[in-house]
């Protein structure tokens, strides 16, 4: 029988957010994400409960259909899959990690396909004035197709961020052993100019409470990453990390130079910090991770955000927008993606 705490880390992964927001992932789903978890780490099906007899589409989570999650009508109660996942907790408790994490990813990834069905196409009310800086310029209808298409890929953009935010930093600080701190609760205040400390704190994008370690976590750095403003920001964030009695450490995923890149290295360097760049930081996360959930870094964050990271067009491609009642259709002749509208 699970006990209490095995049942709330079970609930805690298939639930996210509360009221009319949330979103509880369905038997049907749940078993399919075990069923991916324990073929990934390579367990026998028969040990841990589950059946034998279900064929995975593809072994790149990406590439399988969202849809192949709920095709399972017989499947096993709620009760039996928290017995599968105890069972799979004894086997190795570092399991309820790798299972809570690809469930985290499941669910942002199906929550902003509602995002991207719902989110409402802006009126001209809303945008109708932004229009006057290039009004006369080009013609009218294709004026009010472009500002009306451009703030509804804004505002896209802008859930994709937050929920990105959401899912990415706490994966990462999970897999590193520690946790993300907000700024209202962050130990690390900011410096003011003169070097006195503000009531101002920042926010740690992991803290590692085992040797009392604060990470920053970025997938590039390149000349243009942030503005000026913002790139001192970034300078003072080791040496508030040191005042605050914290091990500053840098964390960027890729390794392409660049001359901020050299500036932020020295910035924690000179603030007896750590700096991981490329492979000795997706080795640093590994070596922190241990066995288990490696695996999940490999499959789930490593692959994919390299191969984006290295996939930016020197000019983007032509792609075409089409907008019906029932659909969003994005293609470039050789590729569709089409979102359904609710």
């Amino acid at each position: 029988m699970a006990s209490i705490s095995v049942k709330q880390i079970f609930t805690k992964a298939t639930i996210l957010g509360a009221g009319s927001d949330r979103l509880s992932l369905s038997e049907s789903q749940i078993f399919c994400l075990l069923q991916i978890s324990i073929h990934d780490l390579g367990w026998p099906y028969n040990e841990i409960g589950l059946p034998t007899n279900i064929e995975i589409p593809d072994t790149d989570y990406y590439k399988i259909p969202l849809e192949w999650f709920e095709s399972f009508n017989d499947v096993p109660s709620m009760k039996e899959l928290l017995e599968a996942f105890q069972l799979a907790l004894n086997r190795d408790e570092d399991f309820g990690l790798y299972f809570s994490n690809l469930c985290s990813l499941h669910k942002r990834r199906l929550k902003y396909q509602i995002i991207l069905s719902t989110q409402p196409k802006p009126t001209m009310d809303q945008i109708g004035p932004r229009g006057l800086l290039e009004y006369g310029i080009n013609n009218k209808t294709l004026l009010s197709n472009w500002i009306t298409w451009r703030k509804w890929i804004f505002d896209i953009d802008n859930r994709s961020g937050q929920e990105t935010g959401y899912l990415f930093e706490p994966i990462l600080a999970s897999c590193l052993g520690g946790e993300p701190i907000g700024s209202t609760k962050s130990p690390v205040k900011r410096i003011s100019s003169d070097g006195s400390q503000s009531d101002g704190a920042r926010q740690i994008d992991c803290y590692v409470a085992d040797d009392n370690s604060a990470y920053e976590f970025k997938l590039r750095v390149t000349i243009a990453a942030s503005g000026q403003g913002r790139f001192a920001e970034e300078l003072s964030y080791p040496k508030e990390c040191r005042a605050a009695g914290l091990k500053p450490v840098l964390l960027v995923l890729d390794p392409t130079p660049s001359d901020r890149l050299a500036e932020l290295k020295k910035a924690f360097i000179d603030s007896q910090g750590e700096v991981y760049i490329g492979n000795e930081a997706w080795g640093h996360i590994e070596n922190k991770a241990g066995q288990i959930i490696t695996v999940f870094i490999e499959k789930y964050l490593k692959v994919p955000l390299l191969d984006i990271a290295t996939s930016e067009p020197t000019y983007p491609s032509e792609i075409n927008l089409a907008w019906t009642s029932e659909s969003i259709t994005i293609s470039d002749g050789a590729a569709e993606y089409k979102i359904k509208r609710k």
